[in-house]
């Protein structure tokens, strides 16, 4: 493909890559703020990977042009990304999560960075929450506005990113490896790879995707379930002790309070209302966050379910 020069700078062509599960109008929503990028259309592509949805979202990806649909058969959307890479075009590779929505700018900002060759070679972006009317957040909105999606905290403090909104270049996202199967925690893990093979993540501030917040605290549950049993299956294959363990569930119940000034002086809610409906969500969510922990760590076989999470009990 043939770079494009915009005021001076030569863009690299650049593949979106989308994992894709069952999501089909957050879908049409993700294609939709694709296509309406601030960047020349014939300068990127566009690849949805299905990973084994009930219905396929062919009939919804026919709706935009220059959208190809390829499937994975393993599970997970580690696989689902790797696949897209292997078939893509671009000298960058951008992924982007299926309910999430780009800034008009997500892909000028992208290609901007990643023109230069002394630039940093891995961008991690801002996820911000998507409000359903700003004049009113719901709980979870205002929960999920505050502690939800910290890149700056993930890239800065703990070296990897999300994969929801992450770009590098195709070489060397080939010297890093791809992205694990669903048994591990694929962005810590792939960050973790990036940092072996010598690369940093630079958080990108104005590199912005939308997010909806959960709809329910079940969903919130189901989310930090799943951390948790990664997180104790890699405490258990590090050797670290099961006391420490339950240490730690025990100062998650507590910290609730610590983080009250964290909602007091966030600038991404505003007003009385939503930093109390954020509250109420976080003491909750912590003290059953403690519960999962010393469950866990009384019956370490729950773990087993780690490696089906994003399919049917059934399947």
């Amino acid at each position: 493909m043939q770079p494009r020069e915009l005021n001076a700078v030569t863009l690299p062509f650049i593949s979106v890559i989308i994992a894709h599960l069952n999501q089909p109008e957050t879908l049409r929503h993700c294609l939709a703020s694709l296509a309406g990028q601030a960047y020349p259309r014939d300068s990127y592509e566009v690849i949805v990977v299905d990973n084994g949805s009930s219905q396929s979202p062919a009939p919804i990806i026919a709706e935009f042009g220059g959208v190809r649909l390829e499937h994975e058969a393993t599970p997970g959307p580690g696989p689902a990304r790797n696949r897209g890479a292997a078939v893509a075009l671009g000298e960058v590779l951008a992924f982007i999560d299926a309910d999430e929505i780009a800034e008009r700018s997500w892909l000028l900002t992208i290609g901007r960075r990643l023109a230069r060759q002394d630039a940093a070679r891995v961008l991690g972006g801002d996820v911000r929450i998507a409000y359903r009317n700003p004049d009113h957040l719901t709980m979870l909105e205002a929960y999920e506005s505050v502690f939800a999606y910290r890149q700056k905290e993930y890239i800065e403090r703990h070296g990897f990113t999300g994969t929801g909104n992450l770009a590098v270049r195709r070489a060397d996202f080939k010297k890093i490896g791809g992205f694990p199967g669903i048994g591990l925690a694929e962005d810590r893990m792939w960050g973790r790879q990036a940092r072996a093979n010598g690369y940093r993540i630079t958080y990108v501030p104005e590199m912005v995707a939308f997010t909806p917040a959960r709809h329910t605290l079940a969903e919130l549950k189901l989310k930090w379930d799943r951390h948790i049993l990664h997180d104790f299956e890699e405490w258990r294959g590090d050797g670290r002790s099961i006391f420490a363990w339950v240490a730690r569930a025990v100062a998650v119940a507590a910290s609730s309070v610590l983080d009250v000034r964290r909602i007091v002086t966030s600038p991404r809610v505003w007003g009385i209302g939503p930093r109390v409906r954020a509250f109420g969500v976080l003491f909750a969510i912590r003290l059953y966050r403690a519960g999962v922990m010393l469950r866990v760590a009384a019956k370490p076989s729950m773990t087993a379910g780690v490696h089906s999470w994003n399919r049917p009990a059934a399947l």
